[in-house]
């Protein structure tokens, strides 16, 4: 499923974000967008999720229209489609690891145990889902966020600077789990990140700024 963004544009109030963002993320490529802070790579990243809105362009996936969508609809849409990791993890403490790789699937509607320990086990997490998120390190949190974002099978993944409160072994090893199960998926990835190490991996790095896109 493609994912097309044309002529993207973003402002608050009279200050432009981004303009002329123009983009497309094929089926299973890893697209990484680097740039300054400052200059709206997260929020380029939540427009394709369709979670912040925006005042120029399109973002078009598999030839939906996610700007004509209402905020119940892009909702509907993100559940199945879409996929999320942010770099701050968003576990909810009150619930153990396997309820909170479940959550997609309860949000579908679906009960699948076998499923989430299999989703469990893939990410190196075999045997911790009862387990509550405190009682975890910052990489098996990651991983328990990938494993979140990827339970549902979503075509398009969407990470917002994953490794970075990862020191830098435990972020290779959270990338090489990000990359084995969404290449296992057949999905696609578009990594926003300010580590070199991490955007090397991708099949293009893609460079944001104020006046648009460049390879």
């Amino acid at each position: 499923m493609t994912l097309r963004i044309t002529d993207l544009g973003k402002r608050y109030a009279e200050t432009p974000v981004f303009e002329h963002v123009t983009l497309e993320v094929a089926d299973g490529e890893f697209v990484a967008i680097v740039g300054e802070s400052g200059v709206g790579k997260s929020t380029l990243l939540n427009c394709m999720a369709g979670l912040d809105s925006w005042d120029a362009g399109r973002v078009v996936h598999d030839g939906t229209d996610i700007g004509m969508l209402d905020a119940d609809a892009r909702a509907l849409w993100r559940r199945r489609h879409v996929g999320f990791v942010f770099q701050a993890f968003h576990v909810l403490p009150h619930l153990d690891v396997a309820q909170n790789v479940a959550l997609p699937l309860m949000l579908l509607g679906r009960n699948d145990p076998p499923r989430v320990a299999g989703m469990l086990d893939a990410v190196g997490l075999a045997g911790l889902g009862p387990r509550l998120p405190q009682q975890l390190s910052g990489g098996q949190l990651q991983r328990v966020a990938i494993a979140r974002a990827l339970i549902h099978a979503p075509a398009l993944l969407l990470a917002d600077e994953p490794t970075g409160n990862l020191d830098p072994g435990t972020a290779a090893r959270v990338m090489d789990v990000l990359l084995s199960q969404t290449r296992a998926q057949g999905a696609s990835l578009v990594l926003v990140t300010h580590s070199e190490t991490a955007a090397a991996r991708a099949d293009r790095v893609l460079h944001l700024s104020a006046e648009g896109i460049r390879v």
